[in-house]
């Protein structure tokens, strides 16, 4: 069996099938080998355009319908016509599911841009021939070393303040998350981990972040944070269950005196983790909290895609 993928939180198991992927490029499907945009896209010159990051188990795009929601929203805040409907974004997600066979265990990538510019500059009027929409799909289980959990190292790039670039929004430009990661990467972690512009604690550069400490789950206000919609599962479930569950400013200082960490996201559902600044956190491995939550999020998917199939 081919080793696994290292070193990144969003890694998967090799799978051979990812070699001749279909990818959806404006309502046609070509080999991942020869789907192309064009160098006057404004997403690959600007990062002008919105994505969303969908996970499919027993056949169903789980948690379609907020991911819809907020597809939608975004491109309504940067003034984005998608160009479809949500019934036809849907029609595009089961077209390439389809033309790859796929069924469980696969992710997405749904990118909408502004679109072809006329010329290279950053005027949206230039973009003058409609959105470009781009459909990657992978057949993607995360390799088993993140159960193990994943180490953070705090990095000096913020989450920002709204007028600047709101973090809500699922944008292409996402390059103070590269330079998170970079800064990581750099300093022997997996991932960095974020402050808000006041020295808070907030996310990582690709996930949300919780810590529990006695018991309870801290999470950030949100106000700086991205929408994540795994992130408001686990909330909803810690609140549905019993589980004290605060959004709050909290620090570094609260952080690495935390029983346990994790991180949510579409990808991984929850990951332990168990190193900040080369602190350990709690005992090293996966506490209880997380593990409740990690198996009430099993179940939440299960519900709502009709079964999982590990």
């Amino acid at each position: 069996m081919p080793a696994p993928q290292t070193g990144i939180t969003h890694a998967s198991e090799e799978d051979a099938r990812n070699a001749d992927v279909q990818i959806y490029v404006d309502g046609a499907l070509y080999h991942r080998d020869a789907a192309k945009v064009s160098v006057f896209d404004s997403g690959f010159m600007l990062g002008d355009g919105v994505w969303e990051g969908l996970r499919l188990y027993n056949g169903r795009w789980a948690f379609l319908e907020p991911h819809l929601d907020r597809l939608f929203e975004a491109a309504i805040a940067i003034d984005l016509d998608i160009g479809m409907d949500r019934a036809g974004v849907v029609a595009a997600l089961e077209m390439t599911r389809k033309a790859n066979k796929m069924h469980d265990n696969a992710h997405a990538r749904l990118m909408v841009t502004r679109g072809r510019k006329a010329k290279p500059f950053q005027h949206p009027n230039l973009s003058r021939f409609g959105p470009t929409m781009v459909i990657i799909m992978e057949h993607s289980t995360p390799v088993a070393s993140l159960t193990g959990g994943v180490r953070l190292a705090t990095v000096p790039q913020i989450r920002g303040l709204p007028m600047s670039q709101d973090a809500k929004l699922n944008s292409h430009s996402k390059l103070n998350c590269v330079l998170a990661a970079v800064q990581a990467e750099k300093a022997g972690a997996d991932e960095g981990l974020m402050l808000d512009p006041y020295g808070f604690v907030n996310t990582t550069n690709s996930c949300n972040f919780f810590i529990v400490r006695k018991g309870a789950v801290w999470t950030s206000t949100g106000d700086y944070c991205m929408n994540g919609i795994t992130r408001q599962n686990l909330i909803n479930l810690c609140r549905e269950n019993s589980i004290p569950v605060f959004e709050r400013n909290y620090t570094l200082v609260d952080t690495l005196g935390a029983d346990e960490a994790f991180m949510t996201g579409s990808f991984g559902g929850v990951t332990p983790v168990v190193e900040i600044d080369k602190r350990q956190i709690g005992d090293g491995s996966m506490g209880p909290v997380s593990t409740r939550l990690r198996g009430l999020y099993k179940e939440l998917v299960e519900r709502d895609t009709g079964g999982l199939r590990d």
